[in-house]
């Protein structure tokens, strides 16, 4: 078969013959796959710098994709093997049908986006019908998808972050009231975040970036000590494009009502991940295909991944890889 092959951590995938994966057990099913998303864990398993990066070589790359099982059952799952190929293996007990009216390059485009947006609002955001939600760096994919779970989940207003300014207007036709530029000056930026809390107190913030942006909400969301009862908002934390780190004094949180969780694998329980492929993904399917949620791609054939892998994605695009389509 055909596959996207790296032969070295660090190199370029290429398109290059790779034999067909074979069926160990009753456990595994084969899947004929027609498209899988590029997405940033995928490059840096392929570079070497995760700690779940590819440990024989050579390797296929891409951990998830949709396709055809032997029966014409249309599924989307994770792979036990490579999904950047013409086949791959996957767990008999754990994959998600896709509606027939649903193509599958959207398809393979949405379950990492739904994990990160998704999840962080129902589950570790506990988000209800009327909360105010700020989305911290909603011009990406997950923060655009964010956006729309904010409103579809029922939130009364939603605000949304970033620094590209034409993104951030996409923002608003996608479901958010407000936007707020991350390129003006930090003390422009903490005074606009209190005015909003002022008038719609935040009771939810989804964060993408971490670092600078997030210390800078934190500020503008903290108490103001003895006797000055605030407003409780949590935090839920999923990304980290703006830095790992944070300065967070003790004193902010003992004289605030502010929560901070994760979104991630390792916070998310066994219960709640069987929920995301039962449940949570086949509705966000359905939604998109009813035209309903929307998710903006960058397609490419997989002779081509050599090129499509060094191709700089614009902000808010997904790339997925079509696979004999």
């Amino acid at each position: 078969m055909k596959a996207a092959i790296i032969e070295k951590l660090g190199k370029t995938p290429k398109y290059k013959d790779f034999p067909n994966p074979k069926i160990e057990n009753d456990e595994q099913l084969l899947l004929e796959v027609k498209a899988a998303a590029v997405k940033n864990l995928d490059k840096i398993r392929a570079s070497g710098e995760h700690y779940a990066s590819h440990k024989e070589m050579p390797a296929i790359v891409g951990m998830d994709g949709v396709g055809f099982l032997q029966d014409g059952t249309r599924v989307y799952a994770q792979g036990i093997t490579g999904m950047i190929a013409e086949k791959a293996l996957i767990n008999k007990n754990s994959y998600t049908l896709i509606p027939e009216n649903l193509d599958f390059n959207t398809a393979a485009a949405l379950p990492n986006a739904v994990l990160g947006g998704a999840m962080a609002l129902k589950v570790r955001g506990e988000i209800k019908p009327g909360y105010t939600v700020l989305i911290n760096g909603a011009t990406g994919v997950t923060g655009q998808l964010a956006v729309q779970l904010a409103k579809y989940y029922g939130a009364k207003t939603i605000i949304s972050t970033g620094r590209n300014p034409e993104s951030l207007e996409k923002t608003k036709r996608l479901g958010a009231e407000k936007t707020v530029s991350l390129k003006q000056e930090d003390s422009a930026f903490i005074a606009e975040i209190q005015n909003i809390h002022k008038e719609t107190p935040i009771d939810l913030v989804i964060d993408y970036l971490w670092g600078k942006p997030i210390e800078l909400i934190i500020t503008a969301l903290k108490g103001g000590g003895l006797n000055n009862f605030t407003h409780k908002t949590r935090i839920v934390t999923v990304g980290s494009m703006a830095g790992e780190n944070i300065n967070l004094a003790s004193g902010i949180l003992r004289s605030s009502a502010i929560e901070i969780l994760g979104s991630g694998f390792g916070s998310l329980s066994k219960t709640d991940l069987e929920g995301f492929h039962k449940e949570v993904l086949p509705e966000m399917f359905q939604l998109a295909a009813d035209g309903k949620l929307k998710i903006e791609l960058v397609q490419g054939d997989i002779k081509d991944i050599e090129h499509l892998w060094e191709q700089k994605i614009g902000i808010g695009k997904r790339l997925v890889i079509s696979i004999n389509q």
